[in-house]
């Protein structure tokens, strides 16, 4: 390919998936230089550059020097450097703003280093690196043929450049960490060759060897940041341990086994008790399906026969059927009902405890730290103290797993998959727990210690701004009143919401309840749920949407059969439908719940007029149904429905005759509307949020709710990013749900902008063919009333 012909990439797609890319290069190197050399082959690929070069400011903050490049000779690396008062590049840092400049040989500030041949260069576009105001470096781009940068371009790369900055500063410290512990080690040896030449002091090898620094790389199962001393959990007597005995009296093993069996059940009653008391009804499921095994006809005639028939012990049976459970879960293809093996495991050691007389204690903490596991149970974080607990790091990687899910709802942030760290930790070592990155800092040197005591400033500074707005109400600079509620899927989101001033719930997924358990929860226990939620938000409306299962979810006791393209097959509306008993039995539920406040009822992906008029006739159903046992039920409850295909955009006209409200459901709407699998690294390019179509079809809908007199709530990711936002308001959307933790930066928003300016904005978006034209309109818009800066 020549030079003029380089194709320059869809901005789109560089923005998008390099940023994404960015973020995990710091996880993917060994080191500093794999890391920059690794950014700079990523950028210039995705820019359509011939040349992208990092160099950075020395710690005497006036000489950059060459660390990576893609496009350059690699010799340069190294040993290129100048002051900040030479070149173009150290023109960047001096003026800390972009540089971007046609044929830069004539320029006055050009310098030539022979060592990289840069005479064949036609352009040079210099981004500074920057780190808290404070200069660090520069991203250069440069190209064969000249190339003028248009202001898309290099917006994208500026934000490039300030996660590239990020991932530099955090790069140096772990290159510290490393060398800090190379040279620990180098002592350590040093200090046990001299103890094999001479006697020393006992102990003296042992404490310079834990005042290394480490850092342990996990995957973030609950963000945020923590530190404090190492609690770790020791392991417990596992059913590994058990070996078989000889002259087994069955009679007498299986009365053991029966004792053993009622005793967990009554602890097991008593751990649901206390985990509904701490968190919910819905956190302490899993102590429900535990309570189902344990009372199970099959597991407990497996385990009489293998004392009966095979004459093994109490212990050796449990062990044996347990393992099998255990096994045959681990062989599910499914993640969900892989990681049910922990569950059986916790049975099976609670169990075995009450068969050896040793009474299941709670976990004691000393003092309040990070918790260090191999593997945590929901039998043990139900008895943990979580005023103890200031963070959880695990050996074992289920992200998923009950014990983590009850954990991310006391809000503990939370690292697993961390191999090795019950052997690299030692009990008290000094710990930060980085759960947005997946890392584990050990006896962290002063600089880690004090980049992160900044991030926590910083994090609660933000805080602090956004306070102010979190009881406000949400509205325009001009006054108009804007409707921000909260998206949940667990009873602990509740609070989380309030605490962010949401003004009710636009979108509560449902199918999290049903995950925790092991069966379609009965009426009672739904009527329960809802209603102690809508009495939570006292007066707000909340949303329901109806059972939306398949696709990406999956419920451990209702398999979806084997389909080839999940996401457009049988999933959602139409399981319910082709399953009315269920169906019924959860609207019935809602229909219950409304008598103690405002309920509105959302039925997913409706795709026809059929699927409405169905989904009217099974509330109908409903109701009699409840009318003729005598239970009481809300008289209207606004009925709405998910906007999340194309069929329903074109249909939206006869469907708004049907309902009382749309729901904007903008992630699905998005990916079918440009077949896009926003998952799919390959394709996740074309998913775009500002793509024509999008914009379009998001205007119709708004202005057929106006026509209809029908509220639109935007229920996605959409709504939390400014830009998009601006859009979306000037559009006439007036209701969002979104992540409670953005309501009130949202609000910030809100209080800045005016409806004329979104409108302004919406019209610029409207009049474009093109994404980057549109994403160039917005920008440009926002910056022309200051408002990029929220």
């Amino acid at each position: 390919m020549s030079p003029t012909s380089r194709k320059r990439p869809d901005q789109n797609q560089f923005g998008i998936t390099t940023l994404e890319d960015i973020s995990t290069l710091i996880l993917q190197s060994h080191d500093l230089d794999e890391t920059l050399d690794n950014i700079v082959t990523l950028v210039a690929r995705r820019m359509g550059t011939e040349v992208c070069s990092i160099y950075l400011l020395e710690d005497d903050g006036l000489t950059l020097r060459l660390r990576a490049t893609r496009g350059l000779s690699r010799r340069a690396v190294g040993k290129v450097a100048m002051k900040i008062s030479e070149g173009l590049t150290g023109l960047a840092v001096e003026q800390g703003k972009v540089v971007s400049i046609l044929e830069p040989q004539n320029h006055p500030r050009y310098r030539y280093f022979r060592e990289t041949r840069e005479e064949r260069f036609h352009s040079f576009l210099g981004i500074p690196l920057f780190d808290r105001r404070r200069p660090i470096g520069v991203l250069a781009i440069q190209t064969l043929a000249p190339r003028q940068f248009g202001g898309e371009e290099i917006s994208a790369l500026s934000t490039i450049a300030f996660q590239v900055s990020s991932i530099v500063v955090n790069a140096r410290l772990l290159d510290s960490i490393r060398q800090k512990e190379e040279q620990a080690n180098r002592f350590v040896r040093e200090l046990e060759q001299t103890r094999q030449n001479r006697s020393h002091q006992p102990g003296e090898a042992e404490n310079a060897a834990r005042s290394d620094y480490r850092a342990l790389r996990g995957t973030p199962a609950y963000p945020g940041v923590a530190s404090g001393p190492a609690n770790l959990l020791d392991e417990r007597l596992g059913l590994t341990d058990i070996v078989d005995k000889a002259d087994v009296e069955p009679r007498r093993e299986r009365a053991l086994l029966e004792t053993a069996l009622e005793k967990t059940r009554i602890q097991t009653l008593y751990l649901e008790k206390q985990m509904a008391a701490r968190l919910s009804a819905d956190d302490a499921a899993i102590f429900h399906t535990h309570l189902m095994i344990l009372e199970d006809r099959g597991f407990i005639q497996k385990l009489l026969s293998a004392i009966e028939q095979r004459r093994h012990s109490a212990a050796y049976a449990l062990k044996t059927v347990v393992s099998d459970y255990i096994e045959a879960f681990g062989r599910m293809e499914d993640a969900y009902l892989r990681e049910r093996a922990a569950d059986m495991e916790d049975i099976g050691r609670r169990i075995l405890a009450n068969l050896m007389g040793q009474s299941p204690q709670p976990l004691q903490l000393k003092n309040p730290g990070i918790l260090v596991a191999r593997e945590l149970l929901p039998s043990e974080v139900a008895s943990l103290e979580p005023e103890k607990i200031l963070g959880i790091v695990t050996e074992m990687g289920a992200k998923h797993s009950h014990a983590v899910i009850m954990a991310k709802s006391m809000g503990i942030p939370t690292i697993v998959g961390v191999k090795g760290a019950l052997k690299r930790v030692t009990p008290d070592e000094n710990l930060i727990l980085d759960a947005n990155s997946g890392t584990l800092y050990i006896n962290p040197p002063p600089q880690v210690a004090e980049e992160f005591r900044r991030l926590e400033a910083d994090r609660h500074r933000e805080i602090q701004r956004f306070e102010a707005f979190r009881d406000q109400p949400a509205r325009t600079a001009d006054g108009v009143e804007i409707k921000l509620r909260a998206n949940i899927g667990l009873m602990g989101d509740v609070a989380i919401a309030l605490r962010n001033g949401a003004e009710g719930v636009g979108l509560y997924r449902t199918e999290f309840p049903y995950m925790a358990r092991g069966d379609f929860p009965d009426r009672e226990e739904q009527y329960l749920l809802y209603r102690r939620i809508v009495e939570e938000f006292g007066g707000h409306p909340v949303t329901i949407r109806t059972l939306d299962i398949g696709g990406d979810k999956a419920l451990p006791y209702f398999a979806p059969p084997q389909e080839d393209n999940p996401f457009m097959g049988w999933r959602s509306v139409r399981v319910s439908l082709d399953h009315r008993d269920i169906f019924r039995t959860q609207i019935e539920a809602v229909l219950m719940a409304g008598v103690h406040g405002p309920i509105r009822l959302l039925f997913p992906m409706i795709s026809s007029m059929e699927d409405i008029r169905a989904c009217k006739e099974v509330v109908a159903e409903a109701r009699r149904h409840l009318r003729a046992a005598g239970l009481a039920a809300a008289e209207k409850l606004p009925l709405g429905i998910m906007i999340e295909v194309p069929a329903a955009v074109y249909l939206s006209e006869r469907l708004a005759d049907e309902v009382d409200f749309f729901a904007l459901g903008t992630n699905d709407l998005i990916q079918y509307l440009l077949a896009a699998d926003r998952n799919n690294p390959l394709v996740a390019r074309y998913f775009d949020p500002l793509h024509p179509a999008v914009v379009g079809a998001l205007g119709q809908l708004a202005q057929t709710a106006r026509k209809h007199r029908i509220d639109l709530c935007l229920c996605g990711e959409m709504a939390t990013e400014p830009m998009h936002m601006a859009l979306l308001l000037g559009l006439g959307v007036r209701e969002f749900s979104m992540a409670a933790p953005f309501i009130p930066r949202t609000k910030a928003f809100l209080s800045r902008i005016t409806l004329g300016q979104a409108e302004k904005i919406a019209r610029t978006a409207l009049g474009f063919g093109e994404s980057r034209q549109i994403r160039e309109g917005i920008r440009k818009e926002l910056a022309d009333q200051g408002l990029l800066d929220i």
